[in-house]
Parts: C-alpha cells; structure tokens; sequence
C-alpha cells in the first residue's frame, strides 16, 4: 500500500489536482470532508459518534478521522495507492496517519506542498461570487458573469459570502501557515516533501506533480 499526501493552504489547488490525479493515475482520492459526510448518511457507528460530537458544537476527534480513513483503506486490496487531500493537517495527525498505514504495511510516498505566494491565495479566494437565487458560483477572474454583478443563468443578484472575504480568508491562511508549517519539517525530516509552485494554471501543476510521480 502506498500514498501521497496533498498540502496546500486555502485556494492552492489540492480539489482540483485531486481530481486530475483521478483521472490521470490509479491513486484513490481520500478526502476527509467527503468520507465524514458518507459516514454520517450511512449510520454507521464510528458515523454516529463523529455526529454526536458535531451535533455537541464539537470537533470530531483525530481517532474518529482515522477509523473512518481505516474503514476506507480497508476496503482496497494491497497494493492500492491512496491520495490524501488536505490530511493530516497536525503532528497529531500525521503520526496517527503513519502508524495506520503501518498497520496495512502502507508506506507514504511524497507529500506534495502546493506553493503559491499569499497575494495569487487572495486574488483566487476573493474574487468568488454566488448568485442569491440558483447558487450559480462565478470568478470576477477566472469565470466571471456576462454582466457585472449579475447571474448569467436567472438574473439573480451576484454575491460575496461572508467567509470570502480578505479579513476571513487572511485568517484562514494564517491558522494554516500556523498548523501546517511545524508538518512541513515534519515530512522535511524524512525526505518526503516536494515543493511544488501552484502559483500558475492548475494543468502546469498536475504535469509537475506527474512528473514526480512518474519518475
């Protein structure tokens, strides 16, 4: 069993070399969020704990991510390759990632820091608009609407959300760059990290990250 893991701060683009990846190789996107809401459609037990503790206004504790990441893992054969996308994001984590994968004899291959510089982080996060009627998601860079300030599909008025903000997303990069820096010496320690510049298009940092992987 191998993997890799994916790091990046908000906006550096783990979704969506997660799902070129996907489609490009046989690694298996494992990503937290999305298996914490299977596990809580599904009932299941280590589901119906990680929802009494959010239901509780509580964070769901690293032992509950990692039996829901076993339960995952579990389900493939030896010689799977996993990709893990925005996990660990702790020392706690990580350590707990490790003696998992040790259990199913996994080993981590690369763990990739997707680097981009904090003014293209905010260019990206803030430039995101919703339409208040259909939810319609624009970019005043990448996808912006035909006319301004206007849904392209209804008419709708085109909004900023709140957590789009630049005070709200300044801090999120800075509780990140706080948690993630001490993971990034971490795997340094152990040769794992590879720097990848995600400042561009999303297509020039797949084929870097390919050309790792292939090598």
């Amino acid at each position: 069993m191998e993997a890799i893991i994916l790091l990046g701060g908000p906006g550096a683009g783990k979704g969506t070399l997660a799902e070129d990846l996907k489609q490009q190789t046989a690694y298996i996107h494992v990503s937290t969020g999305d298996m914490l809401r299977a596990a809580l459609k599904s009932g299941s037990p280590v589901g119906l704990e990680a929802k009494a503790c959010m239901e509780a206004g509580e964070l769901v504790p690293d032992s509950v991510i990692l039996r829901i990441i076993e339960e995952r893992i579990a389900k493939e054969s030896a010689a799977a390759r996993f990709m893990f996308d925005g996990f660990p994001r702790t020392i706690d984590q990580a350590l707990g990632l490790d003696q998992l994968l040790k259990k199913y004899s996994g080993v981590i291959a690369h763990v990739f820091n997707l680097e981009v510089q904090r003014k293209v982080l905010l260019r990206r996060l803030t430039g995101r608009r919703v339409c208040k009627t259909c939810g319609a998601v624009y970019h005043m860079i990448t996808r912006p609407p035909e006319k301004e300030g206007v849904c392209d599909s209804d008419g709708g008025e085109l909004y900023q959300r709140a957590d789009d903000s630049e005070a709200t997303i300044l801090n999120r990069l800075e509780v990140y760059e706080k948690q993630t820096a001490p993971l990034i010496s971490y795997y340094q320690r152990q040769g794992l990290i590879r720097d990848i510049a995600a400042g561009g298009h999303a297509d020039a940092t797949t084929a870097l990250v390919l050309d790792v992987l292939n090598a």
